[in-house]
């Protein structure tokens, strides 16, 4: 049995410390384990943490009896005792350096300051300083943020899963429709389909393989991501309900960067590719028995007034169902249903320039004008829908909701026109079918053409529904961003005027307070005179607060 051994290389080759998961550790392991007195090893359990103390000069729990016993004499009157439910870690909250008070936040090197550290910067930094509770409420709101994008990016995975699961569930009865149709078609010729079949379904097959793999791997991809989700979210809650203000500012914005770094990542929502099974099963079966399925078209238009040949004499053919955005629907049944060919424009052309008059190409000559409407207004209305998509998901630009209420209205209205034209032409069938039966040489190709008309109605009136439904689902997110934008940036609904708050006067009080107490040293806080002083007002914010610790 082969065993691999590792080699530790030093300290140096270790990864370096991290300090937001070791102080949510030792802080979590300080919570837990019961506190022993230093002088008396009497243990307190952790519901009786009140009654123990913490002497900050000798680093030592005591208990309420050492406390009195121990440090009643003289030597230790200086000695500061508090209660150890409400110590404070004094590495959070004095400088290493200085070993004063923290009483400024630098938000220009994302640090705090006491005022030593602030004597010693430049003058042009001291702009960047803020009050240590200011810097608290701005890094709260700031992490809010970004666990905001982080729960947002959580939903949009489990809902992409949810979408992946359903498409594979998909592509199974897709696959499935797809052989029954071949085999039902394969049934009506087996004994010229025979190889063909064989060709087919194994096409099928492979489709069916390769979007089901690439699908699972991208399902096991977000499966795998939710967990790292859940792990920094769990890590920012702990976080939070654990350090303090000076614990925060101290190590926040390392939680903040972790989260930006995986949200920013690249992470494969969306499906690569679609759920749709297509072998082109008609046309391949088609090329191998042009002449017979041709044949078996026009004899049957001829003696059953409905197309019923060969390739759906036993009702090979589902029933086509287009949903409306309006509630209504069209239904092509199995009888009327042909898969229409990629020259209907150009038959069209044809049969108009060879001339004469007849009531089927003056009905085409009607038709071409008001499909070729219906055929730009949708056009349309999907370049808008792409281009706000777009706008959307790549460069995450502010839409207005208006523009999708007014494209959710434009396609109600086409919905109603495409569905008015299919009714028209609908209408029409009867008197056309009685000139197919006396002229049924040309019936082939007008029938053709006009069944075409209507699949490409039903085309119409599909992509119609899949962009109202594109629509619908973009106008919730962009109403969301529109109400996120005016949270964050409500200043600029208000008057310049209102930006001098209560802070600016607390300001003034500080600097009159601290010019009177030491005139001789004037020379550290020369810049907060220019802040004070300069004309935009919300520089006269970013100073000394009065709860400055």
């Amino acid at each position: 049995m082969f065993i691999h051994q590792s080699i530790v290389k030093g300290v140096n080759a270790l990864p370096p410390e991290d300090r937001l998961l070791k102080f949510l550790v030792d802080n979590s392991a300080d919570s837990e384990e019961a506190v022993q007195c230093a002088n008396c090893d009497w243990e307190c359990k952790k519901q009786d943490v009140d009654a123990m103390y913490y002497c900050n000069t000798c680093n030592q729990p005591l208990c309420g009896n050492c406390r009195e016993a121990t440090h009643k004499a003289k030597m230790f009157s200086r000695h500061e005792i508090v209660s150890l439910a409400k110590r404070t870690k004094e590495a959070h909250k004095k400088c290493a350096l200085h070993e004063e008070l923290y009483i400024m936040f630098s938000t220009e090197k994302k640090s705090m300051l006491c005022i030593n550290c602030f004597r010693d910067m430049p003058v042009e930094s001291r702009a960047h300083c803020i009050d240590i509770e200011t810097a608290y409420m701005q890094g709260c709101e700031k992490l809010d943020q970004a666990v905001l994008a982080v729960k947002e990016l959580q939903t949009s995975a489990r809902e992409a899963i949810v979408l992946l699961k359903a498409m594979i569930g998909e592509v199974r009865a897709n696959v499935d429709e797809e052989e029954s149709a071949i085999c039902t078609l394969f049934n009506s010729m087996q004994e010229k389909l025979a190889e063909r079949k064989k060709i087919l379904l194994k096409a099928a097959q492979s489709q069916h393989e390769e979007k089901e793999r690439a699908f699972k791997e991208q399902l096991s991809h977000l499966a795998a991501l939710l967990p790292t989700l859940q792990v920094h979210l769990v890590t920012c809650s702990a976080f939070l309900s654990s350090a303090n203000k000076f614990e925060f500012l101290d190590m926040g914005y390392q939680l903040m960067e972790r989260l930006k770094k995986i949200v920013k990542l690249p992470h494969r929502l969306r499906p690569s590719q679609s759920s749709k099974i297509n072998t082109e099963y008609r046309s391949e079966f088609a090329r191998c028995l042009e002449p017979l399925l041709l044949l078996g078209q026009r004899r049957s238009v001829s003696t059953a007034g409905s197309i019923s040949g060969l390739g759906n004499s036993g009702g090979l053919l589902p029933s086509v169902t287009c949903h409306s955005p309006t509630g209504g629907h069209m239904t092509l049944d199995s009888s009327v249903v042909r898969k229409p060919t990629s020259h209907r424009y150009i038959s069209t052309k044809v049969l108009l320039a060879e001339g004469g008059e007849s009531p089927f190409m003056e009905h085409c000559k009607n038709y071409e004008n008001s499909y070729k409407n219906l055929q730009t207004e949708i056009q349309k209305l999907k370049d808008q829908v792409q281009e706000i998509h777009r706008d959307l998901t790549k460069h995450h630009s502010l839409i207005k909701t208006d523009t999708m209420s007014e494209i959710l209205d434009r396609s109600l209205e086409m919905d109603g026109e495409i569905s008015s034209e299919y009714a028209s032409v609908e209408l029409m069938r009867a008197m056309f079918e009685e000139i197919w039966e006396e002229t049924y040489q040309r019936v082939a190709n007008e029938q053709e053409i006009y069944e075409a008309q209507l699949y490409d109605l039903v085309q119409l009136k599909q992509e119609n529904s899949y962009l109202t439904t594109i629509a619908r689902q973009i106008g919730p997110y962009i109403q969301s961003i529109a109400k996120v934008k005016e949270r964050l940036e409500p200043s600029r609904l208000k008057e310049p005027k209102e930006l001098k708050d209560d802070r600016t006067e607390t300001m003034l009080k500080i600097y009159e307070d601290s010019s009177m107490a030491a005139d001789t040293q004037h020379s550290p806080w020369l810049c907060f005179t220019d802040l004070l002083e300069s004309p935009d007002p919300t520089l006269r914010t970013k100073g000394l607060h009065d709860d400055n610790q």
